[in-house]
């Protein structure tokens, strides 16, 4: 990827995580509520599942140029699993201290979940860049 690609990607994952950081935090008041399931799945927890997956495909784009190989793709994956975990865990610990949400380990449950799998995809991706090039 070219030098201005990673720099919009950068702007992108910076952007996406004021988002995220915006609906974790946000106070919706008069929102209409989310009683609906997916497959049985809660709707609150499809939500958390779609608002984390793109974290470490963005955080790749971003920073793609770092991977050389494969045992530093491993090891890139693993630390933006973990970077993605402590966002997970920092959103739902600080919805603890506000009066209008609360923190939900199932939540975060949903966001390693997602953070798992879109992790195992870059990965993959990125040992395919690596095998092609």
């Amino acid at each position: 990827m070219s030098r201005k690609n990673n720099i919009l990607f950068r702007i992108l994952l910076v952007l996406y995580l004021a988002a995220v950081l915006f609906l974790c935090f946000g106070h919706f008041s008069g929102s209409p509520g989310m009683d609906w399931k997916l497959l049985g799945i809660p709707s609150d927890k499809v939500v958390h599942f779609l608002m984390f997956f793109p974290f470490p495909l963005l955080v790749f784009a971003g920073f793609d140029r770092l991977t050389t190989k494969p045992w530093h793709s491993a090891l890139f994956a693993v630390c933006v699993f973990l970077a993605g975990c402590l966002l997970a865990a920092g959103t739902e610990i600080g919805q603890t201290f506000t009066t209008y949400r609360s923190g939900d380990v199932f939540d975060f449950k949903a966001d390693t979940l997602a953070l798992a799998l879109s992790s195992i995809l870059v990965l993959i991706i990125d040992l395919r860049k690596q095998h092609t090039s």
